[in-house]
């Protein structure tokens, strides 16, 4: 097992497994206007982000390459196709019910960090809930295994976005970056770092105008 994916296995993948489940818990029992209703992620309705979490367990690194270069380097193009059309063939019943079963399956993306899998499911669980008034926990200690890559990687944008600002977590012991001071919890400090403005409701501090300028819709995935 090579070193990326053993570190995923033994650190990661424990709380992905427990999210998952978790997440599939509450969603139970959810009727058909709540599965229509949209979500935080990007044109996305509940049911699609549902859908985009069953697949991001099965999906393999070559065929995803390969449909990205068709669709000219848009990774989300891709993703969003793929929801909207697993959305299209199975009922949320199904899907929550693949959810459950795939929760503790070792398989990851080869292109992707071993931190993936647990900020999809965190932030993901968020696009869902938040819109229906469901109030879903974010662990701190699992925020903490993510947050540091999320703000790194030139996925979300949130090195832009952060640029010039000084987070500071008031449920962690956790900082990062210089100049006006961004608080707040950390998960809303996730939130606004994969591109959701409903995390900056939570935040305080000078550095907050600067960053809610700098906020764009986020885009799928």
């Amino acid at each position: 097992m090579r070193s990326a994916q053993r570190r995923y296995v033994t650190a990661f993948l424990p709380h992905v497994a427990a999210e998952r489940r978790d997440l599939a818990d509450q969603l139970e029992g959810l009727d058909d206007a709540a599965w229509a209703t949209p979500s935080l992620c990007g044109s996305w309705t509940a049911h699609d982000v549902l859908a985009h979490l069953t697949f991001s367990v099965e999906i393999r690194s070559a065929p995803l390459l390969w449909e990205v270069a068709r669709a000219r380097g848009d990774i989300d193009a891709v993703f969003d196709r793929h929801a909207r059309e697993r959305a299209a063939a199975r009922e949320p019943a199904q899907l929550l019910e693949r959810l459950r079963a795939t929760a503790a399956v070792p398989h990851r993306l080869g292109i992707s960090a071993p931190t993936d899998p647990l900020d999809d499911v965190l932030v993901h669980g968020q696009d869902i809930a938040r819109p229906l008034g469901l109030v879903r926990p974010m662990p701190v200690e699992r925020v903490l295994l993510v947050v540091d890559a999320v703000c790194a990687t030139a996925m979300y944008g949130a090195r832009r976005r952060f640029a010039g600002l000084r987070l500071v977590a008031t449920d962690a012991d956790w900082a990062r970056g210089e100049g006006p001071e961004v608080r707040g919890p950390l998960g809303e400090l996730l939130l606004v770092a994969t591109g959701r403005p409903a995390g900056l409701d939570a935040l305080t501090g000078p550095g907050v105008e600067q960053l809610t300028a700098r906020m764009t819709p986020a885009g799928v995935g």
